[in-house]
Protein backbone atom coordinates (compact mmCIF):
# COMPACT_ATOMS: atom_id res chain seq x y z
CA UNK A 1 0.00 0.00 0.00
CA UNK A 2 1.43 3.35 -1.10
CA UNK A 3 0.65 6.61 0.66
CA UNK A 4 1.83 10.15 0.14
CA UNK A 5 3.51 11.59 3.21
CA UNK A 6 3.74 15.38 3.26
CA UNK A 7 5.52 17.66 5.71
CA UNK A 8 3.68 20.87 4.92
CA UNK A 9 3.99 24.57 5.52
CA UNK A 10 6.65 25.27 2.90
CA UNK A 11 6.16 27.83 0.09
CA UNK A 12 6.94 26.62 -3.43
CA UNK A 13 9.65 28.09 -5.67
CA UNK A 14 10.97 27.00 -9.05
CA UNK A 15 9.63 25.63 -12.33
CA UNK A 16 7.17 22.86 -13.27
CA UNK A 17 6.69 21.39 -16.75
CA UNK A 18 3.11 20.39 -17.61
CA UNK A 19 2.42 17.06 -19.31
CA UNK A 20 0.01 16.26 -22.12
CA UNK A 21 -3.68 16.63 -21.37
CA UNK A 22 -5.23 13.59 -19.72
CA UNK A 23 -8.71 14.37 -21.03
CA UNK A 24 -7.40 14.72 -24.59
CA UNK A 25 -5.25 11.60 -24.41
CA UNK A 26 -8.06 9.35 -23.20
CA UNK A 27 -10.15 10.41 -26.22
CA UNK A 28 -7.37 10.40 -28.83
CA UNK A 29 -6.08 6.92 -27.92
CA UNK A 30 -9.49 5.27 -28.56
CA UNK A 31 -9.73 7.36 -31.76
CA UNK A 32 -6.57 5.61 -32.99
CA UNK A 33 -8.76 2.50 -33.30
CA UNK A 34 -10.42 4.15 -36.32
CA UNK A 35 -7.19 4.88 -38.20
CA UNK A 36 -5.96 2.61 -40.98
CA UNK A 37 -2.23 2.63 -40.32
CA UNK A 38 0.17 3.68 -37.58
CA UNK A 39 -0.47 6.83 -35.51
CA UNK A 40 2.49 8.48 -33.87
CA UNK A 41 1.10 10.35 -30.85
CA UNK A 42 3.39 12.74 -28.99
CA UNK A 43 3.12 14.41 -25.57
CA UNK A 44 1.21 11.47 -24.07
CA UNK A 45 1.03 11.76 -20.25
CA UNK A 46 2.46 8.86 -18.28
CA UNK A 47 -0.60 8.16 -16.11
CA UNK A 48 -2.50 5.03 -15.20
CA UNK A 49 -5.58 5.89 -17.30
CA UNK A 50 -3.41 6.06 -20.41
CA UNK A 51 -1.68 2.79 -19.54
CA UNK A 52 -5.06 1.11 -19.10
CA UNK A 53 -6.36 2.31 -22.48
CA UNK A 54 -3.18 1.22 -24.26
CA UNK A 55 -3.48 -2.21 -22.62
CA UNK A 56 -7.11 -2.46 -23.79
CA UNK A 57 -6.05 -1.74 -27.38
CA UNK A 58 -3.22 -4.28 -27.13
CA UNK A 59 -5.66 -6.90 -25.82
CA UNK A 60 -7.81 -6.22 -28.87
CA UNK A 61 -4.85 -6.83 -31.17
CA UNK A 62 -3.30 -3.40 -31.68
CA UNK A 63 0.43 -2.88 -32.06
CA UNK A 64 1.68 -0.35 -29.52
CA UNK A 65 5.31 0.71 -29.73
CA UNK A 66 7.10 3.08 -27.36
CA UNK A 67 9.21 5.68 -29.17
CA UNK A 68 10.23 7.60 -26.04
CA UNK A 69 8.74 8.48 -22.66
CA UNK A 70 5.96 10.62 -24.10
CA UNK A 71 5.63 9.30 -27.66
CA UNK A 72 3.83 6.13 -28.74
CA UNK A 73 3.13 4.58 -32.12
CA UNK A 74 -0.26 2.87 -32.25
CA UNK A 75 -1.35 0.69 -35.17
CA UNK A 76 -4.87 -0.71 -34.91
CA UNK A 77 -5.18 -1.88 -38.51
CA UNK A 78 -4.87 -5.51 -37.39
CA UNK A 79 -7.87 -5.42 -35.02
CA UNK A 80 -10.76 -7.46 -36.36
CA UNK A 81 -13.30 -7.54 -33.50
CA UNK A 82 -15.54 -4.95 -31.87
CA UNK A 83 -15.08 -6.18 -28.32
CA UNK A 84 -12.68 -5.25 -25.53
CA UNK A 85 -11.63 -6.80 -22.22
CA UNK A 86 -14.46 -6.05 -19.84
CA UNK A 87 -12.52 -6.17 -16.57
CA UNK A 88 -10.10 -3.47 -17.71
CA UNK A 89 -12.83 -1.31 -19.22
CA UNK A 90 -14.74 -1.20 -15.94
CA UNK A 91 -11.77 0.47 -14.26
CA UNK A 92 -11.73 3.60 -16.40
CA UNK A 93 -14.46 6.06 -17.35
CA UNK A 94 -12.94 6.94 -20.72
CA UNK A 95 -13.41 3.36 -21.92
CA UNK A 96 -16.83 4.45 -23.17
CA UNK A 97 -15.10 6.35 -25.98
CA UNK A 98 -14.40 2.95 -27.48
CA UNK A 99 -18.14 2.72 -28.28
CA UNK A 100 -18.00 5.63 -30.71
CA UNK A 101 -14.69 4.47 -32.18
CA UNK A 102 -15.92 0.88 -32.64
CA UNK A 103 -19.21 2.01 -34.17
CA UNK A 104 -17.31 4.16 -36.61
CA UNK A 105 -14.96 1.41 -37.68
CA UNK A 106 -16.89 -1.84 -37.20
CA UNK A 107 -20.50 -0.58 -37.14
CA UNK A 108 -20.95 -2.45 -33.85
CA UNK A 109 -19.56 -2.43 -30.30
CA UNK A 110 -19.75 -4.41 -27.08
CA UNK A 111 -18.28 -2.61 -24.06
CA UNK A 112 -18.61 -2.50 -20.28
CA UNK A 113 -20.20 0.37 -18.41
CA UNK A 114 -17.49 2.90 -17.54
CA UNK A 115 -15.70 3.10 -14.20
CA UNK A 116 -13.27 5.78 -12.96
CA UNK A 117 -14.09 8.28 -10.23
CA UNK A 118 -17.29 7.67 -8.31
CA UNK A 119 -19.13 10.93 -7.69
CA UNK A 120 -22.59 12.10 -8.61
CA UNK A 121 -23.85 8.52 -8.74
CA UNK A 122 -23.48 6.36 -11.84
CA UNK A 123 -22.27 8.53 -14.69
CA UNK A 124 -25.16 8.66 -17.16
CA UNK A 125 -24.59 7.91 -20.83
CA UNK A 126 -28.13 8.67 -21.99
CA UNK A 127 -26.93 11.48 -24.28
CA UNK A 128 -24.36 9.14 -25.85
CA UNK A 129 -27.09 6.58 -26.54
CA UNK A 130 -29.39 9.29 -27.93
CA UNK A 131 -26.71 10.25 -30.44
CA UNK A 132 -25.90 6.69 -31.46
CA UNK A 133 -29.58 5.84 -31.95
CA UNK A 134 -30.11 8.93 -34.09
CA UNK A 135 -27.28 7.66 -36.31
CA UNK A 136 -28.93 4.28 -36.78
CA UNK A 137 -27.55 2.20 -33.91
CA UNK A 138 -29.64 -0.15 -31.83
CA UNK A 139 -28.40 0.02 -28.23
CA UNK A 140 -29.11 -2.77 -25.74
CA UNK A 141 -28.05 -2.92 -22.11
CA UNK A 142 -27.05 -6.49 -21.28
CA UNK A 143 -26.60 -8.28 -17.98
CA UNK A 144 -23.32 -7.67 -16.20
CA UNK A 145 -23.23 -3.99 -17.11
CA UNK A 146 -22.49 -4.50 -20.80
CA UNK A 147 -23.61 -2.24 -23.63
CA UNK A 148 -24.27 -3.75 -27.06
CA UNK A 149 -24.50 -1.41 -30.04
CA UNK A 150 -25.39 -2.67 -33.50
CA UNK A 151 -26.23 -0.91 -36.78
CA UNK A 152 -28.50 -3.24 -38.78
CA UNK A 153 -28.98 -0.62 -41.49
CA UNK A 154 -25.56 1.01 -41.29
CA UNK A 155 -24.31 4.13 -39.53
CA UNK A 156 -25.50 7.40 -41.04
CA UNK A 157 -25.28 11.09 -40.32
CA UNK A 158 -27.95 12.81 -38.25
CA UNK A 159 -28.89 16.07 -36.57
CA UNK A 160 -28.40 15.62 -32.82
CA UNK A 161 -29.31 18.12 -30.13
CA UNK A 162 -27.77 17.24 -26.76
CA UNK A 163 -30.20 17.89 -23.91
CA UNK A 164 -27.32 18.88 -21.67
CA UNK A 165 -23.79 20.05 -22.48
CA UNK A 166 -21.92 16.76 -22.23
CA UNK A 167 -18.22 16.42 -22.94
CA UNK A 168 -18.42 12.63 -23.13
CA UNK A 169 -21.41 12.57 -25.47
CA UNK A 170 -19.89 15.24 -27.72
CA UNK A 171 -16.70 13.21 -28.07
CA UNK A 172 -18.43 9.87 -28.55
CA UNK A 173 -20.82 11.13 -31.24
CA UNK A 174 -17.98 12.95 -32.98
CA UNK A 175 -15.95 9.71 -33.06
CA UNK A 176 -18.77 7.66 -34.55
CA UNK A 177 -19.67 10.37 -37.04
CA UNK A 178 -16.14 10.66 -38.44
CA UNK A 179 -16.61 7.42 -40.42
CA UNK A 180 -20.42 7.44 -40.77
CA UNK A 181 -22.22 7.93 -44.06
CA UNK A 182 -23.24 11.56 -44.60
CA UNK A 183 -23.11 14.60 -42.35
CA UNK A 184 -23.73 14.73 -38.60
CA UNK A 185 -24.58 18.00 -36.85
CA UNK A 186 -24.10 18.10 -33.04
CA UNK A 187 -25.92 21.02 -31.41
CA UNK A 188 -25.41 22.18 -27.82
CA UNK A 189 -21.99 20.56 -28.06
CA UNK A 190 -19.37 20.91 -25.34
CA UNK A 191 -16.52 23.31 -26.12
CA UNK A 192 -13.61 22.13 -23.93
CA UNK A 193 -10.04 22.38 -25.28
CA UNK A 194 -9.67 18.60 -25.39
CA UNK A 195 -12.69 18.37 -27.73
CA UNK A 196 -10.90 20.73 -30.11
CA UNK A 197 -7.75 18.63 -29.72
CA UNK A 198 -9.61 15.43 -30.63
CA UNK A 199 -11.11 17.12 -33.70
CA UNK A 200 -7.66 18.33 -34.73
CA UNK A 201 -6.26 14.82 -34.31
CA UNK A 202 -9.03 13.27 -36.42
CA UNK A 203 -8.71 15.98 -39.09
CA UNK A 204 -4.96 15.40 -39.28
CA UNK A 205 -5.77 11.74 -40.03
CA UNK A 206 -8.21 12.68 -42.83
CA UNK A 207 -11.51 13.42 -41.06
CA UNK A 208 -13.74 16.38 -41.95
CA UNK A 209 -14.83 18.04 -38.68
CA UNK A 210 -15.71 21.70 -38.39
CA UNK A 211 -16.89 23.88 -35.52
CA UNK A 212 -15.10 22.14 -32.63
CA UNK A 213 -14.79 24.70 -29.85
CA UNK A 214 -18.25 26.11 -30.64
CA UNK A 215 -21.66 24.77 -29.65
CA UNK A 216 -22.37 23.43 -33.15
CA UNK A 217 -20.04 20.79 -34.59
CA UNK A 218 -20.46 19.49 -38.15
CA UNK A 219 -18.89 16.16 -39.09
CA UNK A 220 -18.93 14.98 -42.68
CA UNK A 221 -18.14 11.28 -42.67
CA UNK A 222 -15.22 9.97 -44.70
CA UNK A 223 -14.53 6.44 -45.86
CA UNK A 224 -11.11 6.06 -44.26
CA UNK A 225 -8.67 7.66 -41.84
CA UNK A 226 -4.95 7.41 -42.54
CA UNK A 227 -1.97 7.31 -40.22
CA UNK A 228 0.05 10.33 -39.19
CA UNK A 229 1.74 12.19 -36.35
CA UNK A 230 0.01 14.34 -33.73
CA UNK A 231 1.03 16.08 -30.49
CA UNK A 232 -1.45 16.34 -27.59
CA UNK A 233 -2.11 19.75 -26.01
CA UNK A 234 -0.85 20.58 -22.49
CA UNK A 235 -3.08 19.62 -19.56
CA UNK A 236 -5.23 22.55 -18.44
CA UNK A 237 -6.25 20.87 -15.16
CA UNK A 238 -2.75 19.74 -14.21
CA UNK A 239 -1.52 23.29 -14.74
CA UNK A 240 -4.44 24.67 -12.73
CA UNK A 241 -3.73 22.26 -9.90
CA UNK A 242 -0.14 23.48 -9.54
CA UNK A 243 -1.35 27.08 -9.78
CA UNK A 244 -3.72 26.37 -6.90
CA UNK A 245 -0.91 24.74 -4.93
CA UNK A 246 1.18 27.92 -5.18
CA UNK A 247 -1.88 29.98 -4.26
CA UNK A 248 -2.30 27.90 -1.12
CA UNK A 249 1.31 27.58 0.04
CA UNK A 250 2.62 30.90 -1.21
CA UNK A 251 5.76 31.21 -3.30
CA UNK A 252 6.77 31.88 -6.90
CA UNK A 253 6.57 29.15 -9.56
CA UNK A 254 6.93 29.28 -13.35
CA UNK A 255 4.56 26.74 -14.93
CA UNK A 256 5.82 25.82 -18.38
CA UNK A 257 4.28 24.12 -21.43
CA UNK A 258 0.79 25.61 -21.09
CA UNK A 259 -1.64 27.40 -23.37
CA UNK A 260 -2.45 30.54 -21.31
CA UNK A 261 -5.76 31.10 -23.12
CA UNK A 262 -7.00 27.74 -21.84
CA UNK A 263 -6.21 28.90 -18.30
CA UNK A 264 -8.24 32.15 -18.38
CA UNK A 265 -11.13 30.81 -16.29
CA UNK A 266 -8.71 29.61 -13.60
CA UNK A 267 -6.29 32.53 -13.75
CA UNK A 268 -9.11 35.05 -13.38
CA UNK A 269 -10.43 33.43 -10.21
CA UNK A 270 -6.97 33.14 -8.65
CA UNK A 271 -6.37 36.84 -9.34
CA UNK A 272 -9.57 37.61 -7.41
CA UNK A 273 -8.03 35.65 -4.52
CA UNK A 274 -4.94 37.87 -4.43
CA UNK A 275 -2.61 35.74 -6.57
CA UNK A 276 -0.35 37.37 -9.15
CA UNK A 277 -0.56 35.66 -12.57
CA UNK A 278 1.92 36.64 -15.28
CA UNK A 279 1.28 35.12 -18.71
CA UNK A 280 3.97 34.47 -21.30
CA UNK A 281 3.81 32.74 -24.68
CA UNK A 282 3.74 29.18 -23.37
CA UNK A 283 4.13 29.62 -19.62
CA UNK A 284 2.45 31.18 -16.58
CA UNK A 285 4.23 32.57 -13.54
CA UNK A 286 2.26 32.27 -10.29
CA UNK A 287 3.19 34.40 -7.25
CA UNK A 288 1.44 34.65 -3.89
CA UNK A 289 2.96 36.50 -0.95
CA UNK A 290 0.02 38.35 0.61
CA UNK A 291 -3.16 37.02 2.22
CA UNK A 292 -5.68 34.88 0.34
CA UNK A 293 -8.90 36.77 -0.33
CA UNK A 294 -12.34 35.22 -0.19
CA UNK A 295 -14.34 34.75 -3.38
CA UNK A 296 -17.35 32.94 -4.81
CA UNK A 297 -17.52 30.76 -7.91
CA UNK A 298 -19.74 28.32 -9.75
CA UNK A 299 -18.53 25.50 -11.97
CA UNK A 300 -19.85 25.53 -15.52
CA UNK A 301 -19.04 23.95 -18.90
CA UNK A 302 -16.09 25.53 -20.71
CA UNK A 303 -15.30 28.42 -20.95
CA UNK A 304 -16.73 28.62 -17.43
CA UNK A 305 -14.85 27.55 -14.33
CA UNK A 306 -14.07 23.82 -14.69
CA UNK A 307 -15.61 21.30 -12.32
CA UNK A 308 -12.28 19.46 -12.33
CA UNK A 309 -10.72 22.45 -10.53
CA UNK A 310 -13.44 22.90 -7.92
CA UNK A 311 -11.88 20.75 -5.14
CA UNK A 312 -8.42 22.31 -5.55
CA UNK A 313 -9.56 25.94 -5.41
CA UNK A 314 -12.08 25.19 -2.64
CA UNK A 315 -9.19 23.83 -0.59
CA UNK A 316 -7.23 27.05 -1.04
CA UNK A 317 -10.30 29.06 0.03
CA UNK A 318 -10.20 27.21 3.35
CA UNK A 319 -7.27 29.54 4.13
CA UNK A 320 -8.86 32.73 2.80
CA UNK A 321 -9.83 35.76 4.86
CA UNK A 322 -13.59 35.64 5.19
CA UNK A 323 -16.33 33.35 3.91
CA UNK A 324 -16.54 31.99 0.37
CA UNK A 325 -19.36 30.23 -1.45
CA UNK A 326 -18.83 27.51 -4.06
CA UNK A 327 -21.61 26.15 -6.29
CA UNK A 328 -21.07 22.90 -8.17
CA UNK A 329 -22.96 23.38 -11.42
CA UNK A 330 -21.95 20.15 -13.19
CA UNK A 331 -22.08 17.16 -10.81
CA UNK A 332 -24.61 16.36 -8.10
CA UNK A 333 -22.11 15.25 -5.47
CA UNK A 334 -18.51 16.39 -5.67
CA UNK A 335 -17.84 17.28 -2.06
CA UNK A 336 -16.71 13.95 -0.65
CA UNK A 337 -13.32 15.47 0.15
CA UNK A 338 -14.91 17.94 2.60
CA UNK A 339 -14.95 15.43 5.45
CA UNK A 340 -11.23 14.83 4.94
CA UNK A 341 -10.48 18.56 5.01
CA UNK A 342 -12.50 18.84 8.22
CA UNK A 343 -10.03 16.43 9.86
CA UNK A 344 -7.37 19.04 9.09
CA UNK A 345 -9.32 21.91 10.63
CA UNK A 346 -11.24 23.24 7.62
CA UNK A 347 -14.69 24.75 8.18
CA UNK A 348 -16.99 23.86 5.30
CA UNK A 349 -20.76 23.37 5.29
CA UNK A 350 -22.34 21.64 2.31
CA UNK A 351 -25.98 21.93 1.30
CA UNK A 352 -26.67 20.07 -1.93
CA UNK A 353 -24.51 21.63 -4.61
CA UNK A 354 -23.44 24.60 -2.48
CA UNK A 355 -20.47 24.71 -0.11
CA UNK A 356 -19.95 27.59 2.32
CA UNK A 357 -16.29 27.86 3.28
CA UNK A 358 -15.26 29.83 6.36
CA UNK A 359 -11.59 30.67 6.18
CA UNK A 360 -9.30 29.53 9.01
CA UNK A 361 -5.82 30.60 10.11
CA UNK A 362 -4.25 27.30 9.11
CA UNK A 363 -4.69 23.59 8.51
CA UNK A 364 -3.10 20.80 10.54
CA UNK A 365 -1.71 17.58 9.07
CA UNK A 366 -3.78 14.41 9.52
CA UNK A 367 -4.27 10.93 8.02
CA UNK A 368 -6.74 11.36 5.14
CA UNK A 369 -8.02 9.42 2.14
CA UNK A 370 -8.46 10.42 -1.51
CA UNK A 371 -11.95 9.61 -2.83
CA UNK A 372 -11.44 10.52 -6.49
CA UNK A 373 -8.86 12.03 -8.83
CA UNK A 374 -9.39 15.77 -8.35
CA UNK A 375 -10.33 15.44 -4.69
CA UNK A 376 -7.05 13.60 -4.24
CA UNK A 377 -5.18 16.49 -5.83
CA UNK A 378 -7.02 18.86 -3.48
CA UNK A 379 -5.87 16.83 -0.47
CA UNK A 380 -2.28 17.03 -1.71
CA UNK A 381 -2.65 20.82 -1.78
CA UNK A 382 -4.12 20.73 1.74
CA UNK A 383 -1.15 18.70 2.94
CA UNK A 384 1.30 21.13 1.34
CA UNK A 385 -0.41 24.03 3.13
CA UNK A 386 -0.84 22.34 6.52
CA UNK A 387 1.49 22.38 9.49
CA UNK A 388 2.75 18.99 10.58
CA UNK A 389 2.51 15.68 8.72
CA UNK A 390 -0.25 14.60 6.36
CA UNK A 391 -0.62 10.99 5.16
CA UNK A 392 -2.83 10.47 2.10
CA UNK A 393 -4.25 7.05 1.30
CA UNK A 394 -6.00 6.13 -1.96
CA UNK A 395 -3.27 7.67 -4.10
CA UNK A 396 -4.16 5.36 -7.00
CA UNK A 397 -6.88 7.90 -7.80
CA UNK A 398 -4.32 10.70 -8.01
CA UNK A 399 -2.03 8.73 -10.27
CA UNK A 400 -4.88 8.26 -12.75
CA UNK A 401 -4.38 11.84 -13.90
CA UNK A 402 -1.09 13.36 -12.69
CA UNK A 403 2.22 12.35 -14.20
CA UNK A 404 5.18 12.34 -11.77
CA UNK A 405 3.32 14.49 -9.23
CA UNK A 406 5.79 13.63 -6.45
CA UNK A 407 8.85 14.54 -8.52
CA UNK A 408 7.29 17.74 -9.86
CA UNK A 409 6.35 18.98 -6.40
CA UNK A 410 9.73 17.99 -4.95
CA UNK A 411 11.32 20.02 -7.74
CA UNK A 412 9.72 23.21 -6.39
CA UNK A 413 10.61 22.56 -2.75
CA UNK A 414 7.73 20.46 -1.43
CA UNK A 415 8.50 17.84 1.22
CA UNK A 416 6.40 15.00 -0.21
CA UNK A 417 7.20 11.34 -0.67
CA UNK A 418 5.47 8.14 -1.71
CA UNK A 419 5.94 5.67 1.14
CA UNK A 420 5.05 1.97 1.36
CA UNK A 421 2.94 0.94 4.34
CA UNK A 422 1.78 -2.55 5.38
CA UNK A 423 -1.75 -3.33 4.17
CA UNK A 424 -2.88 -3.94 7.74
CA UNK A 425 -2.00 -0.38 8.74
CA UNK A 426 -3.70 1.03 5.64
CA UNK A 427 -6.93 -0.76 6.60
CA UNK A 428 -6.95 0.43 10.20
CA UNK A 429 -9.80 2.68 11.42
CA UNK A 430 -7.35 5.55 11.88
CA UNK A 431 -6.58 5.52 8.16
CA UNK A 432 -10.02 4.80 6.78
CA UNK A 433 -11.77 7.45 8.82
Amino acid sequence: MIKYVIHGGKPLYGEIDISGAKNAAVAIIPAALMVDGPCRIENIPQISDVTMLLNILKEMGASVRTINRSTMEIDCSGIRKAEATFDMMRKIRASYYLIGAMLGRFRSAVVAMPGGCNFGGVRPIDQHIKGFEAMGAKVTLLQGGLINCATPNGLHGASIYLDVVSVGATINVMLAAALADGQTVIENAAREPHIVDLANFLNSMGADIRGAGTNVIKVRGVTQLHGGTYSIIPDQIEAGTYMAAVAGTGGDVLIRNVIPKHMDCISGKLREMGVTIIENGDSIRVIRSGPIRRTNFKTLPYPGFPTDMQPQVSTVLCLAQGTSMVTEGVWDNRYKYVDELAKMGARIKVDGRVAVIEGVEGLTGAPIRAMDLRAGAALVIAGLCASGVTEIDGVNYIERGYESIIEKLQGVGADIQAVSFPDEEAASPREVG
